[in-house]
């Protein structure tokens, strides 16, 4: 099963109470819950800068990528990837979140005022393969680099 009701359990799997998790998600007017990274994903963190053109590389290549999520401003992107990635990466300027780290997470298929789902989950656990995700985030790099080196 897939859609926003399967992502929701997805999602609140991981909390220490689900069941008292998918009741707040759906009374909290804002549409958000806190959740632990590092037991069924962790995130990594793009600078919107980034962020953007590696997910628009990623599409190409991928039917479909795990969840990306982006904060207010588009500032930040998260990749939802393995768990365990986050104490594995080496990458500058990517932050990570993974064991002992909570993120925001807005409810799947609602609109929420800060941060929202760039790429849904669909409840069936997809992620990103972080060694793609970082091929992405070079191709992507390098056409940046390439852009900013014509317009100087």
């Amino acid at each position: 099963m897939t859609g926003p009701k399967a992502a929701v359990e997805w999602l609140s799997s991981v909390a220490p109470d689900p069941e008292a998790c998918r009741r707040e998600w759906e009374r909290n007017p804002r549409g958000i819950a806190l959740l632990p990274a590092g037991k069924a994903w962790d995130v990594l963190i793009l600078p919107g800068e980034l962020g953007y053109p590696t997910l628009d590389v990623l599409t190409r290549v991928l039917d479909q990528p795990g969840p990306v999520l982006v904060d207010f401003g588009d500032a930040r992107m998260g990749f939802f990837v393995p768990a365990g990635t986050a104490a594995r990466w080496l990458g500058t300027g990517v932050r990570t979140a993974g064991h002992g780290t909570w993120i925001v997470v807005p409810y799947p298929g609602r609109a929420t005022g800060g941060v929202r789902w760039l790429v849904p989950p669909d409840g069936s656990g997809t992620l990103t393969d972080p060694a793609l995700l970082e091929l992405a985030m070079h191709e992507a790099a390098a056409g940046l680099a390439a852009n900013r080196h014509r317009r100087e």
